[in-house]
């Protein structure tokens, strides 16, 4: 298939934040994740990008976030539309880490031609899964994070996703002796059939294996992800999952709905079985999340619970540190990470369909060291994105959005700049005012329908043009 046409990016007015937004748009709880914002099928290729070295021009660079994508996996599960590659032989694996190594350097001279000092304070590799590299790939990872970006991993939180398939002894030695703090495993469901059913093949022995050298290594947090609104999943099944998770006492537990994407293995394969699919997953989700909460969890967002007394909360708490929280300032290295800076957010080619996902990482490999130093895909942001992405940030945490905060960064309430959404949110009982605006548990439960509420028409527009691939 095609790329998308080559767009220059040009600056836009404001679009008319007080235009009605339709209720419609509430019509299902399960719109889409909101991870980061813009998503990334706004984005678009530059046909002659602005040089990396214009783009950190005036920037702050004493506080950076750096994110590595590691876009490769054992398998893909059904559920999957995340930009990964499985079974890549190793020859494939070293050659993007050589890659990895020029774009880095590329983007470090970007850094230090600013002539001020720079600092990373936050770091994480996703996925794809990490740990699919050898142990001497993760070291090679490191290493290179540590010399050629100048990011101190041994003094910084940073996080690394795993599975149970590539948690092996070697891997897990190498992140516990470069100071991980933060480790993710996908589990998804303790129950083996719930697995297939999700089409991911995976046997409890290897979950219990993989989570017994993790407690091990007694990394500060512990993170377990599960998924609830699988075909067949009842409460008593996700209860034994719930349970099954807890007995390992992670400081965190992320709860994540199916989604079933074009282009995924369980794409036209999941069916409803009796009850709809959205009461399903509504009604799991309320029973995870009080399960939770009873079991001595905090709720910090629609997915996210933390043991309270534990390193999960000391380190969110200090560092800041949630899903949605990055403003400015991330460095992304890898095909398929995102770079934030206050007026350009610029990435790679993104897919989701395996031939396309393979092309990309492989144009990726033959891209010369002269390409890395200028945008390729970016999406530009003014004041008003700049605002949607804030409230995203806030609002969709447990914290909320205090309104003297918002105002000192954009000059007006968030009711006068979004009129039409607040009172959505109003009229279903969702909000709570007062200084600070908080989703009620119930407008928690529909998060996920709420943050699209706060896409701009452009954005809406660059999704909606976008095709999948």
């Amino acid at each position: 298939m095609s790329t998308s046409p080559l767009l220059q990016l040009t600056p836009r007015p404001p679009a008319d934040t007080s235009a009605d937004t339709p209720a419609e748009a509430l019509g299902t709880p399960y719109r889409q994740y909101v991870y980061a914002y813009p998503h990334q099928k706004s984005y678009r290729a530059l046909a002659d990008g602005p040089a990396l070295t214009d783009i950190w021009a005036g920037e702050r660079l004493d506080a950076l976030s750096l994110y590595v994508h590691v876009p490769f996996c054992e398998m893909r599960c059904g559920f999957c539309n995340l930009f990964t590659r499985t079974g890549a032989p190793e020859q494939i694996t070293t050659a993007w880490l050589d890659t990895l190594e020029r774009q880095a350097r590329a983007t470090r001279e970007a850094l230090e031609a600013q002539g001020r000092d720079i600092r990373f304070t936050l770091a994480a590799f996703g996925g794809g899964t990490p740990t699919y590299l050898t142990a001497a790939g993760l070291t090679r990872l490191a290493d290179l994070c540590e010399n050629v970006m100048g990011a101190d991993l041994r003094a910084v939180p940073w996080s690394v996703e795993t599975s149970p398939a590539t948690a092996t002894p070697d891997r897990i030695a190498v992140l516990a002796e470069r100071g991980a703090t933060r480790v993710s495993i996908g589990v998804q469901t303790f129950l083996e059939e719930e697995a297939r059913a999700a089409v991911r093949p995976q046997k409890r022995s290897e979950v219990d294996a993989a989570l017994t050298r993790l407690k091990a290594a007694a990394f500060p947090i512990l993170n377990i992800d599960l998924i609830y609104g699988i075909q067949g999943q009842t409460e008593e099944t996700f209860r034994t999952s719930l349970d099954a998770a807890l007995s390992w006492e992670p400081e965190e537990v992320y709860l994540y709905p199916l989604y079933v994407r074009p282009l995924t293995g369980l794409d036209g394969r999941h069916e409803d079985t009796g009850e709809s699919w959205d009461e399903q997953r509504l009604r799991l989700y309320r029973f995870g999340r009080d399960h939770l909460l009873a079991a001595g969890y905090r709720q910090t967002s629609m997915r996210v619970f933390q043991r309270a007394g534990t390193a999960a909360v000391d380190q969110a708490d200090d560092a800041g540190i949630s899903e949605y929280n990055q403003q400015a300032g991330m460095v992304g290295l890898g095909v398929g990470a995102r770079s934030f800076t206050t007026g350009l957010h610029y990435t790679t080619d993104y897919a989701v369909a395996v031939p396309e996902v393979r092309r990309i990482i492989d144009d990726y490999i033959a891209t010369p060291t002269e390409d890395f130093r200028r945008a390729q895909w970016a999406f530009t942001m003014d004041d008003d994105e700049r605002r949607r992405m804030y409230l995203l940030q806030t609002l969709l945490e447990s914290g909320g959005t205090v309104v003297e905060q918002y105002r000192g960064r954009f000059g007006d309430t968030p009711a006068a700049h979004f009129p039409a959404q607040f009172a959505i949110l109003a009229e279903r009982g969702w909000l709570t005012g007062g200084d600070t605006l908080r989703l009620t548990p119930e407008g928690m439960a529909w998060a996920d329908a709420v943050g699209p509420l706060f896409f701009s028409p452009r954005v809406d527009a660059a999704m909606a043009a976008y095709r999948d691939r």
